[in-house]
């Protein structure tokens, strides 16, 4: 055989099984115990500064025992961020070297991949070739069966890199799937130590406000906790909005919230945010459907039928669902037809009829009813949340709820840039009611 063919070979048995193995190059042994210690001793702090606070709010209320609440809630937030802070360096010592490791097996596949389309050119030529041209090539029948011995071990060691070069590929996507994760963990860590900051802010506000009080003034500490008692009043009596039915007390909608949480381990913030956000989306907001409305406005030409080539039927069910209710078809409000599509969507959480009706024993199982409403602010909380557990937001952390959002929002397409603002809209929101709730538990 041609020497340029045994070369190809053995450049090609270069790259194989030994030059594939790339040593994973991660934090070291040392380092991650001195972590994992580290983490333990925080998280036993953290349970420490969680007793006091328990402790304290035992007592008859003081300025003393409050400051005493209050120091100890800001520890245990500077203790939460330094947990976090630990953990990004645990789940994001590698991200860099793993990326490397990543490009380094890429690096392989496709030299491999070279030289492998050139020996293939090659065996190609001599599967073409006839075995009498072979042996008239040769000087002797020895020559002859070394060539075509030699020729079966370069097909032995094509299947062998073959399966090298599949096994790495594999091994790439694997490590790829395993970067992504670390990334994802570390975006949440990093959310979650913005949001403790944001915290401890509030708390030394709050502390700076009582030590500013005298304490020889009785009647001063009075006023302090007639302070709170109005504010917290305040809060609950704030109305909340909601899409196509009134507003609620702000107490209520957090008691729904609360509920649902415990039913599907949605945070309470993140639902309200979620319902906040669908309240502020604009014009559709429940202009459809409603007593005077055009003919064009009503429940049968703005939302698919049975004879409108639909994957779905709304009308149909739309009007099972308002039987149910003992309402009328004309009588609740529905969203008009946006960017183009169908509208219809029902209540609060906005469910078409279609979706709506796949949740309703569901929800009617969790608020105990006979029949879900979707008009319902209750039932419409359960939903929401329901399907929010159904989107992964249930898993907890900046990005699994930012991502549940944005496939509550615009399904499929979550992931276009144009809908970007959707899920940061709810994150924003969740922050700012997650504070909200935090007050209201600290008042």
């Amino acid at each position: 055989m041609k020497k340029g063919i045994f070369l190809a070979v053995l450049l090609l048995l270069s790259v194989s099984v030994g030059s594939f193995s790339v040593a994973r190059a991660e934090i070291s042994e040392a380092q991650k115990r001195k972590l994992e210690a580290e983490l333990k001793d925080v998280e036993a702090e953290i349970e420490k500064q969680q007793q006091i606070v328990n402790q304290a709010k035992s007592q008859t209320a003081s300025i003393q025992r409050d400051v005493t609440i209050l120091n100890a809630q800001i520890r245990e937030a500077e203790l939460k961020i330094r947990a976090k802070e630990v953990s990004i360096a645990q789940i994001g010592g590698d991200i860099t070297k793993k990326t490397e490791y990543i490009g380094d097996l890429e690096s392989k596949i496709n030299k491999g991949k070279n030289s492998l389309a050139e020996l293939l050119r090659e065996t190609s030529q001599k599967d073409q070739t006839a075995l009498i041209e072979i042996l008239l090539a040769n000087d002797n029948l020895s020559d002859f069966f070394d060539d075509i011995n030699s020729y079966t071990s370069i097909k032995v060691s094509l299947q062998e890199l073959f399966k090298e070069i599949r096994d790495t590929q594999q091994n790439t996507m694997a490590e790829r799937e395993q970067l992504t994760e670390r990334q994802v963990a570390e975006r949440d860590a990093k959310q979650a130590i913005e949001g403790e900051r944001d915290t401890i802010a509030r708390l030394e506000q709050e502390k700076q406000r009582i030590l500013n009080i005298s304490k020889k003034t009785e009647a001063a500490y009075e006023s302090v906790l007639n302070e709170r008692q109005r504010r917290a009043s305040e809060i609950r009596a704030t109305l909340f909005a909601l899409r196509d039915t009134a507003a609620i007390p702000f107490g209520e909608a957090l008691k729904y919230a609360q509920k649902a949480s415990r039913s599907t381990g949605i945070r309470p913030a993140f639902l309200l945010a979620i319902l906040t956000q669908e309240s502020n989306l604009g014009e559709n907001v429940g202009t459809c459907n409603r007593p005077g409305d055009p003919d064009s406005k009503k429940w049968y030409n703005i939302m698919p039928g049975p004879n409108d080539n639909s994957w779905r039927d709304d009308q149909t069910i739309f009007l099972k669902i308002v039987k149910n209710l003992g309402l009328t078809p004309e009588s609740v409000p529905l969203s008009c037809p946006w960017q183009g599509g169908w509208g219809g969507a029902m209540g609060p959480s906005q469910f078409i009829p279609t979706t709506w009706n796949s949740y309703a024993s569901r929800i009617a199982q969790v608020v105990g009813a006979k029949t879900a409403d979707p008009w319902n602010p209750e039932h419409a909380f359960i939903a929401s949340a329901l399907y929010l557990s159904d989107l992964g937001a249930a898993a907890g952390g900046y990005t699994a709820e930012r991502t549940a959002a944005l496939k509550y929002y615009a399904g499929s397409n979550w992931s276009q840039p144009k809908n970007a603002f959707y899920g940061d809209g709810v994150m924003a929101n969740a922050a700012r009611i997650q504070n909200t709730i935090d007050e209201l538990g600290d008042l």
